[in-house]
């Protein structure tokens, strides 16, 4: 799988959530129009540490709890990294960083739409990940 580096310059331009966690990114090409649109989805537990070093780890389905992921709209991607079976570590503008890491029963997150390649991430996570 390839690591999807495509995802740095792109801003946050939508948080949903239900049963899932759903962060979507939209990056415009210099003739302004849309170079990257992606959806990330996040269906198990996961962290999001805030710019004055606090974390917290967050629950898909748990409502209000999920406050804080309302923060990352507007904000620019400035990292992404995958590392291990595919823990993905997002950093943003502010110094915000979002964290997820493979579960061992559930798809953790998968990563959809255009100027992207798709990503998800098993049951176990996922091997031989490309840079």
């Amino acid at each position: 799988m390839r690591v999807p580096a495509e995802l740095v310059g792109t801003r946050v331009t939508r948080t949903a959530f239900d049963h899932q966690v759903r962060i979507s990114f939209t990056d415009h090409a210099p003739d302004g129009r849309i170079h990257i649109e992606g959806e990330l989805v996040i269906e198990t537990p996961f962290t999001l540490k805030d710019p004055s070093g606090h974390q917290a780890l967050l629950m898909p389905a748990t409502g209000p709890s999920l406050a804080p992921v309302l923060d990352l709209f507007a904000k620019c991607v400035t990292e992404v990294e995958v590392t291990g079976q595919g823990t993905l570590s997002l950093g943003f503008d502010d110094g915000t960083r979002l964290g997820i890491e493979p579960d061992p029963d559930y798809e953790s997150w998968k990563l959809t739409g255009s100027g992207i390649d798709p990503v998800l991430v098993g049951p176990g996570g996922e091997t031989n990940w490309q840079h």
